[in-house]
């Protein structure tokens, strides 16, 4: 494979291209189901994937107007107007600022694999059901009906096309990333031929003059900030997760460690800055990301081409993109959500615990019908608890008996809050001999429940007018026995 600085450099430009083109129609219809108008959505994805490539953690990544965060709008914009969405896309930002300075982007670690397959596929799913959409027609009522007859058929046609050159090209050059070829030779097909079908014109017009910086004219007032900051808080999350997780995904296609907390603080940076020039919130999109990846993109060239080709499109190449046929686009993204589904997760299916294929089910399955933080929320919850009940029965106990009538309890563990009523069931104060040691060489102490659980067990012994010795104590466990008042030996 020549990886020479002008290959490189090519691919990352090419990559940077294609990436552009799938982002147009997104950042369209994400700023549809907001409600606003379509420039606002390529406003901000033209600085939100500008600013982040230029300034984040995560070379090869697309971020741009996303549709997690275009749904959370969507009630304060019909009640409140654009002014307070453009107000708390710049709170949003500051929140993202504040999470990447107190260096909150490590959490992401504790996300468990599971969630992330969940995530993956539940996000193909919602990538390819957001295609269907594009099957429809306005009727003369102003429903929304299925294309049938003669469209239906060209439509599916031409995305079938389309998919077949997006996979079969590689098998004869590497040369020109797959995805864009496909998109302007059904472009050029269509246009030679005459096709009557729908183009990115039909989603809306896209011209326009260069963002203009404006503060939002809202009353800076507590009052707005109360409105505002609920939305703004799970803009920030849901950005934040979506980003943080597809950063993590991107680890491990391209084999590369990024950096968390920087692409916090350029994605915060970014809706900031976006909220002043009258654009949208965004952060990651693991679609565009996943065609810039397998285009070739790899550098931070990939990105800033993508966010400047966008604004090139308003300003100067709206005639030209406003003729890319919609069936181009959807056959490509159609490719995406099945390389971006985890097929493997099926196939495991009956070698992994069950308590992991459901947090994987579950995640898939509220990824497509809620949103991401939920889903994710709930695959955490559900791995935590899976967690303390496989740990809460690990605890093991032998007991020594010497020939002087003393008894020791050896242990082995951890002991924590969903283990302290096993711990103690393993002691016996009433029949035990009148001295009794507890060794923990081997017993890890992780929380208050389980100094309580200790203070408990040496009060039954009291009771009882025996003797609990306990010997073998980690330094962390002495150091958590004396934070709580409680001694430590």
């Amino acid at each position: 494979m020549n990886t020479s600085p002008v290959a490189a450099l090519r691919a990352n430009l090419l990559a940077g291209l294609t990436s552009s083109f799938a982002l147009v129609p997104e950042c369209i219809a994400f700023a549809l189901v907001a409600q606003l108008n379509p420039l606002m959505g390529l406003y901000g994805a033209f600085i939100i994937c500008t600013l982040t490539a230029l300034l984040g953690g995560r070379p090869g990544m697309i971020s741009g107007a996303a549709g997690s965060m275009a749904v959370v709008i969507v009630a304060l914009v019909g009640r409140y107007g654009i002014s307070y969405l453009l107000a708390t896309v710049m709170l949003g930002g500051l929140l993202m600022l504040l999470f990447g300075i107190f260096r909150l982007g490590k959490l992401i670690r504790m996300v468990p694999h599971p969630v992330m397959l969940g995530f993956v596929n539940g996000l193909a799913i919602v990538i390819a059901l957001a295609q269907l959409e594009h099957f429809k027609q306005v009727a003369p009522d102003g429903s929304a009906q299925w294309l049938q007859g003669t469209s239906l058929w060209m439509m599916l046609g031409l995305v079938a096309l389309t998919m077949a050159i997006v996979y079969l090209l590689p098998r004869f050059t590497r040369a020109v990333p797959p995805a864009l070829v496909a998109i302007v030779s059904i472009g050029l097909l269509v246009a030679g031929l005459g096709l009557p079908v729908r183009t990115l014109g039909d989603m809306a017009d896209i011209a326009g003059g260069l963002p203009a910086f404006r503060l939002p004219d809202t009353p800076w007032t507590l009052e707005t900030l109360r409105i505002i900051f609920p939305y703004a808080f799970l803009m920030a999350m849901v950005g934040l997760l979506e980003t943080l997780l597809t950063l993590s995904l991107t680890d491990e296609i391209t084999a590369s460690r990024g950096e968390p907390n920087r692409e916090c603080l350029a994605l915060g940076l970014a809706n900031l800055l976006s909220g002043l020039f009258g654009g949208m919130g965004g952060c990651a999109m693991i679609g565009q990301t996943m065609i810039n990846l397998t285009s070739g993109g790899r550098t931070r060239l990939s990105g800033i081409t993508s966010g400047i080709m966008i604004l090139l499109f308003v300003l100067y190449l709206s005639p030209l993109i406003e003729r890319i046929p919609l069936a181009a686009l959807v056959g490509v993204m159609f490719v995406v959500a099945q390389q971006t589904f985890a097929w493997a997760s099926l196939r495991v299916i009956r070698q992994i615990p069950k308590a992991d294929v459901l947090v994987i089910f579950v995640v898939t399955v509220i990824t497509v019908l809620t949103d991401l933080a939920t889903a994710v929320f709930c695959g955490v919850v559900i791995a935590a608890l899976n967690f303390a009940w496989q740990h809460a029965h690990d605890l093991q106990a032998e007991n020594i008996q010497d020939e002087q009538g003393h008894k020791t309890y050896l242990l082995k563990g951890t002991l924590f809050f969903a283990s302290t009523t096993a711990f103690l069931q393993l002691f016996d104060p009433a029949g035990d001999p009148e001295q009794v040691t507890l060794d923990c060489s081997a017993l890890k102490f992780t929380d208050y429940s389980a100094i309580m659980a200790l203070k408990t067990l040496r009060e039954r012994y009291v009771k009882a007018g025996k003797l609990l010795r306990v010997i073998h104590l980690s330094e962390q466990c002495r150091q958590l026995l004396r934070s709580t008042g409680h001694p430590s030996h």
